[in-house]
């Protein structure tokens, strides 16, 4: 073909339009490289070939198709069946490549109909591939930062354990102080702020936490924790703390980070944000992923990636391959951390409690005999002070009142309190809520996160110390004890270090995952013509080739999840925004300008 003039090649094998010209070295690459793997081109008769192209040797991977014909060292001859020649173009017009894995096959309208008859997949996985697109490109970025920051936070409970060794452990002794012994000499330590909870040492060689709140410089919703060791009464350090993990001030940070980025209620919506579009990037890429591998038939495909691609198919291959392992972990981080999300996980409450799976708490309201003076001096106790804020020590706290181990005539005290708790078969690790207002019991829960659960709770009423209402964790509902297990296994806490692994291991799929994707965009970027360029985005329009029976429920789907998952909505009506107007820009380019 070295003598003629440039033609336009329409070669429906490779689903491109390429300018064929005598030196058609530059143009064999592309098309190579844009083959579609599931199109095997065919060896045709020579009376049909038009003829082929030749260029030089670059790898034997480029494509799958046996119209390649090896030579040795030689160059590689791609032979082409026949076509039709078209309109003749300038020698310089270079097409940028089409992307086979990214465009749905051209047909006509016909072809197409049948094709809709056939397999709904064909239809609908242009619109996944658009918006796994949109998703992968604007909201990768949330993602990655939730995915860096939760790796940090699975390796911060190992990090506790070393950096704060002085103030958890102490060496075992035999002898255990009294609870109330214990709070008074961290109470003689620490005066500041009241007594709030106190969780008694769990195992031998642990330390009790005497939880004050009022704190100076401690924020609101945090607490300072006074270590004391339980054998000597020695205060080994205080520490601020916070949640029901008892997080100390390295996890506390990696938490609020990863929560919020430090910025506090507006921060959550970076962390919402993630996990409202988490789901559904990962359950696209794994249908866009099974689409392509499903003619293979094999789960080596579906699984492992291939090692023998390169370019931006080993990248794909890498990219898909990690996907599928990791999916099913993501899609759970996204569940569960939109449990106690703000707009969702109020959803998600109140569709709880509409079905009577709420999780349920005990009744700390304690019903007074006025008549009886000891309960009248109880009242007048409770009025003076209140709890966590206005209490600042309860009778049996401080060695300073009466009955500092025993309790008082107003109140039994702490010892008598975790006795009646542990004679309800509360055994450890616990945490003594104290009374937080006049005519309020105390509350004694579990505290332990770790399989298996103990989330029992009593209140016990603080004049006689008697039992007032119990919870116990195996009368849950169903819901309630899933979202406990969730958000156990989702902060790593449900299986201890291999649940920590397994978190810090999915953090790590999502990081790489996110990577490939973006190289992707970049490795699909025009590379001639430009200086700076970037991937380009896959074709619009997509929505307008569902057939109606399928677009409307999928329309009405959409809005539901929307209303349920607010800002994946809100984000999405925005995508579909920027799309629309993207697209009146690119069809004002390509308008024809009027003639003079």
């Amino acid at each position: 073909m070295g003598g003629r003039a440039p033609y336009v090649a329409a070669l429906p094998e490779c689903r491109l339009v390429a300018a064929v010209t005598g030196s058609a070295n530059l143009w064999v690459s592309d098309i190579v490289d844009t083959c579609d793997r599931r199109v095997r081109a065919r060896r045709m008769p020579a009376d049909r070939s038009v003829g082929h192209l030749t260029a030089p040797r670059r790898n034997s991977t480029l494509c799958p198709s046996d119209s390649l014909i090896r030579n040795g060292s030689g160059p590689v001859h791609l032979t082409f069946p026949a076509f039709d020649l078209g309109a003749r173009v300038p020698t310089e017009q270079r097409l940028v490549p089409s992307d086979a894995d990214e465009t749905p096959d051209a047909a006509d309208p016909g072809e197409r109909q049948t094709a809709v008859r056939r397999s709904g997949w064909a239809v609908l996985r242009p619109l996944v591939l658009r918006l796994h697109f949109y998703a992968g490109v604007l909201v990768a970025p949330f993602l990655l930062v939730a995915a860096v920051t939760g790796l940090l936070y699975a390796a911060s409970f190992q990090a506790e354990k070393v950096l704060y060794a002085h103030e958890l452990s102490v060496p075992a002794g035999g002898r255990t102080l009294p609870l109330s012994q214990q709070v008074a000499k961290a109470r003689a330590a620490h005066p500041e702020g009241a007594v709030a909870a106190v969780r008694p040492a769990p195992e031998p060689g642990d330390t009790t936490r005497v939880l004050l709140s009022g704190a100076p410089g401690v924020p609101e919703d945090h607490q300072l924790a006074v270590f004391v060791d339980p054998h000597t009464g020695e205060v080994r350090g205080a520490l601020e703390t916070y949640g029901s993990t008892g997080a100390l001030p390295l996890r506390t940070w990696l938490d609020s980070l990863h929560r919020d980025l430090h910025l506090g209620e507006n921060g959550r919506l970076y962390s919402e944000l993630a996990a409202s579009w988490l789901w559904v990037v990962a359950g696209g890429g794994l249908a866009l992923w099974i689409g392509r591998k499903r003619t293979q038939r094999k789960v080596r495909a579906l699984a492992l990636p291939d090692r023998t691609a390169t370019g931006r198919r080993r990248t794909l291959s890498w990219h898909g391959a990690v996907g599928v392992w990791a999916t099913g972990g993501l899609f759970f981080l996204s569940a569960t951390g939109l449990t106690w999300s703000g707009y969702a996980g109020a959803h998600i409450d109140a569709f709880r409690r509409s079905l009577g799976q709420a999780t349920p708490s005990v009744s700390t309201a304690v019903t007074v005999d006025a008549t009886d003076p000891g309960n009248a001096g109880h009242h007048a106790h409770h009025g003076g002070a209140g709890g966590t804020a206005g209490m600042p020590d309860m009778p049996g706290m401080d060695g300073k009142r009466s009955g500092a181990s025993s309790g008082s005539a107003t109140d039994v005290g702490v010892d008598r309190v975790l006795a009646t708790a542990r004679a309800e078969g509360l055994s450890s690790p616990v945490e003594i809520d104290l009374p937080t207002a006049k005519g309020t019991a105390y509350v004694v829960k579990q505290v332990r996160r770790s399989w298996p659960e103990k989330q029992d709770s009593v209140a016990v009423d603080p004049a006689t110390g008697r039992v007032t209402d119990v919870s116990r964790f195996a009368d849950y509902p169903l819901l309630a004890k899933l979202t406990r297990y969730g958000i156990d296994l989702h902060t790593g806490t449900l299986f201890g270090l291999v649940n920590q692994i397994a978190l810090a291991a999915l953090a790590l799929a999502l990081v790489f995952l996110i990577l490939w994707g973006y190289r992707m965009w970049w490795q699909r970027r025009p590379t001639r013509g430009r200086t700076v360029s970037f991937g380009r985005p896959v074709p619009r329009s997509a929505w307008r080739k569902v057939p109606l029976p399928v677009l409307l429920p999928l329309v009405c789907g959409v809005a539901a999840v929307g209303w349920a998952v607010p800002l994946l909505g809100v984000s999405l009506v925005g995508f579909l925004l920027v799309d629309v107007v993207l697209g009146l820009l690119a069809h004002r380019r390509r308008a024809p300008a009027p003639a003079d």
